[in-house]
């Protein structure tokens, strides 16, 4: 049945489009990401399912501000539906055809894992396992990077801002910073060779986990589940305001899926409390932004004084909100 859907949005929106916009060459890719957009729907569903009557079980605090809650879920709607996915397709095709071009004129050929230990070629779990390891381990970095690097933290803040998380809070990102993480993530995947079918099966994986661990949800995974799975009590204290007077906020628990990064970098953090979240400083829906145009509005001018800092102050202000490199 899914099958059959998939081919029928494919024929009567994707196709048609592909060929007015005259890539025809990428229509086995744009089928896809079709499927990609599908099992978008279904996976807003099983999360919706899923995370909704877990908040509602034990929640963290009260839905006090719907507002925020319904701007959260229209990043979500866009992220997840495959409009932005979408997008970035279309813009990162050609970038993607030109790095493969580039990596094979370097002489490096991209190998499947299994075409590396060819023992794993009759266990796709095993291999899919390992790339949602090695793409874990590349997202750990690159989130530490977001806040170790002032522009790029001016940009991520945004998704801290949020000061009333739920399962929606997780697509809550400015424009600029999914570009970075498409870009990321597809050249990782592109190295290690990854193949276009597994590709989205890994993103709804990542998309999964990450909407768990930001619901609103008073749920660990026990002692040891929570050093093999990123649960909502680890990730929320990487969202904590602070920790202790003098001690830096968001320094810890950087990883998407697997604390084992995070404990083997010395990041991790296990002090089984939910603390309150936000961005020290911002309190008002003004200095957050007012839904999504706003917030992106409010994000680009962050980044752009992080770029080139006018006075001391936003010197001052930068390195406030960048406390949690």
């Amino acid at each position: 049945m899914i099958g059959d859907i998939e081919a029928w949005l494919f024929e009567t929106l994707v196709q048609p489009a592909i060929f007015e916009l005259g890539l025809m060459a990428y229509i086995e890719d744009a089928f896809t990401w079709t499927q990609f957009a599908l099992w978008g729907v279904i996976q807003i569903a099983v999360i919706y399912l899923v995370c909704r009557p877990l908040e509602a079980w034990r929640p963290v605090e009260p839905r006090a501000d719907g507002a925020a809650i319904r701007t959260d879920v229209i990043y979500t709607l866009l992220q997840r539906l495959g409009v932005l996915p979408l997008l970035f397709f279309v813009l990162f095709t050609p970038l993607s055809a030109w790095f493969d071009g580039l990596l094979r004129d370097a002489g490096y050929v991209p190998r499947t894992i299994d075409q590396w230990v060819p023992a794993l070629a009759g266990m796709p779990l095993v291999t899919f396992l390992i790339y949602a390891l090695v793409l874990d381990f590349a997202e750990y970095w690159r989130h530490r990077l977001q806040h170790g690097l002032n522009w790029w933290w001016a940009l991520h803040s945004l998704h801290h801002d949020q000061r009333q998380m739920t399962l929606w809070s997780d697509n809550r990102n400015h424009v600029l910073d999914d570009v970075t993480q498409a870009m990321w993530m597809g050249a990782v995947a592109q190295l290690i060779g990854v193949e276009p079918g597994t590709f989205p099966l890994l993103v709804l994986l990542f998309g999964l986990v990450e909407s768990l661990s930001h619901a609103n949800a008073r749920i660990a995974f026990g002692r040891f589940g929570d050093r093999i799975l990123v649960s909502p009590r680890f990730h929320r204290e990487h969202h904590a305001i602070a920790f202790r007077p003098g001690e830096p906020a968001r320094a810890c628990n950087f990883a998407a899926l697997f604390p084992l990064w995070d404990m083997l970098f010395g990041t991790a953090r296990f002090d089984g409390r939910f603390a309150a979240t936000g961005v020290e400083g911002r309190t008002t829906p003004e200095a957050i932004g007012r839904g999504w145009l706003m917030q992106q509005w409010l994000g680009f001018g962050r980044f752009l004084r992080a770029l080139v800092p006018a006075r001391g102050a936003d010197r001052t202000e930068g390195g406030r909100q960048h406390e949690g490199a």
